[in-house]
């Protein structure tokens, strides 16, 4: 009898609990997000500023979290030294931890910008944002869950759907222009809105990032193909955000 083995099967169950335990703050991690990304266009449609404050505030709850996985990978990489799989679970629970606080970034981005929205008379493109959150929303879920279910045919479809993101982003861009030329008074409110709708996009790509990642832990090897972008908004004349 090997006098080693309970020893051995001591550190695997532990190992493997602290692996349980990360995957599980990513998917709280991703859980707030998407509350915050729900409750931020919900002050968008409804104008409410006290809402969206709270988006603000409660952005905090997901930097935390980012901290804690941090903590928690180094702890692994030194104490646990992983190998092969171990090692991609553990590196990619980082940078999808790292995509996640972002997306949450951008929902309180949303709802900041909102706050200044408010100020001025509601604008008739305003109603285009929330199709635009739905898709970069479900894109966010789909990704989440392949990581949940480690499942990179689920990751890589969605990885190809962020393209209509991007196409929906162009034409309210375009829409967008349009209106503020057609009256000088909608430029302050547009421009806001243009914002917004980027931060919905740059959210899409996040997502294509968390989907690259569960790919590269189930197989070990990037995506072979080049992801198509549908944002065209490179050739129009744009505006730079200075955050």
């Amino acid at each position: 009898m090997n006098a080693n083995a309970p020893t051995s099967e001591h550190i695997v169950k532990s190992y493997d609990e602290e692996l349980h335990r990360l995957t599980g703050e990513i998917q709280r991690m991703g859980e707030i997000a998407l509350a915050q990304l729900d409750a931020a266009i919900d002050a968008v449609l409804e104008r409410d500023s006290d809402s969206a404050r709270k988006v603000v505030q409660s952005d905090a709850a997901i930097d935390t979290l980012e901290h804690d996985v941090s903590h928690d990978v180094v702890r692994l990489l030194a104490l646990r030294q992983p190998m092969a799989r171990d090692l991609r679970e553990i590196l990619a629970a980082l940078r999808i931890a790292a995509d996640i606080e972002r997306i949450g970034d951008y929902a309180a981005n949303v709802a900041k910008r909102s706050i200044v929205l408010n100020q001025s008379a509601p604008v008739q493109l305003a109603y285009a944002l929330p199709r635009l959150a739905r898709l970069a929303e479900n894109l966010v879920r789909e990704v989440l869950a392949a990581y949940r279910e480690n499942d990179a045919d689920r990751a890589l479809e969605a990885w190809t759907r962020d393209e209509e993101l991007d196409e929906q982003y162009t034409g309210l861009f375009r829409e967008l222009l349009t209106y503020m030329m057609e009256d000088p008074r909608n430029i302050t409110p547009c421009t806001h809105l243009l914002f917004m709708a980027k931060n919905l996009e740059r959210i899409g790509d996040h997502a294509t990032n968390i989907a690259e990642n569960v790919y590269f832990l189930v197989h070990g090897t990037q995506i072979a193909q080049t992801r198509r972008k549908g944002d065209a908004t490179s050739s129009l004349s744009t505006i730079d955000d200075p955050r």
